[in-house]
């Protein structure tokens, strides 16, 4: 059975004290009504992860980070590296994701050389993948997504997916309000299967949890994690408002 996993990505939200806010209700809500199947991860910015990790220490709510350096320490001014976010009570670190791929820059390359610092420091990693609007148009969806597993993986073993999560979010569905279907998530995640199962070993993939990023709303929830290869969700607005991301787990418990 695969791990259901509902994570919550803040983006660039969240002052400490608007962030403590949030963990404390999402935490209320959580100890009156567990869920019974699906884990539940938040992602605050690296200002607030020391102190939301404190609040929710004891708690079911895991806390990861939404970025590291690919280097333990050293003369690389802003970056944070695996060991601090570590330190900082993280668990989880996201990598790979749109906004860093087009905003700054980071290739297949760099992307290999977080997920490996990630897995040597026993983070577990949430690795992002997926097209844009031109691509999707240009029925490069397939192509896209081979190539990102491909060359973002380059060179882990099999065990090393033990500690790995994909989360396929079609860049053209990000902030846009737009959404896949529940039918094209579910194609480009059984894909994503046999992607793994190619480049790894036959049954590797059936055994990922994938999850779904772009839009992700209570409205839309129920509908694409009932998709029999949709393992959870990778939200992003949604899960800034403790009501709405708690409504998103529930549609997890739910489904399946």
């Amino acid at each position: 059975m695969r791990q259901k996993l509902i994570a919550g990505n803040w983006k660039m939200y969240k002052t400490i004290p608007e962030a403590l806010q949030l963990v404390k209700q999402l935490r209320t809500k959580m100890e009156k009504n567990p869920p019974a199947k699906t884990k539940v991860v938040v992602c605050p910015p690296f200002t607030a992860l020391a102190a939301v990790s404190e609040t929710l220490k004891s708690s079911a709510i895991g806390v990861g980070a939404q970025n590291i350096f690919w280097e333990d320490e050293g003369a690389y001014t802003g970056e944070v590296s695996a060991k601090m976010i570590k330190n900082a009570g993280a668990k989880y670190v996201i990598i790979g994701h749109s906004e860093r791929r087009r905003y700054f820059k980071e290739d297949s390359q760099v992307i290999n050389k977080k997920i490996k610092t990630a897995l040597a420091h026993k983070l577990h990693v949430i690795h992002c993948v997926g097209e844009t609007l031109e691509e999707r148009e240009q029925e490069l969806t397939r192509d896209i997504v081979l190539n990102q597993v491909e060359w973002d993986l380059k060179n882990l073993a099999v065990a090393d997916l033990k500690n790995l999560t994909i989360a396929y979010e079609p860049v053209w569905a990000i902030g846009t309000g737009r959404n896949a279907t529940p039918e094209q998530a579910q194609e480009v995640h059984s894909f994503l299967r046999e992607i793994l199962d190619a480049l790894f070993q036959p049954g590797v993939g059936k055994k990922m949890t994938i999850l779904y990023g772009g839009s992700v709303k209570p409205e839309n929830a129920a509908a694409l994690l009932s998709q029999p290869d949709v393992d959870g969700a990778l939200v992003g607005g949604a899960c800034l408002e403790a009501g709405s991301f708690w409504k998103i787990i529930q549609a997890s418990e739910k489904a399946g």
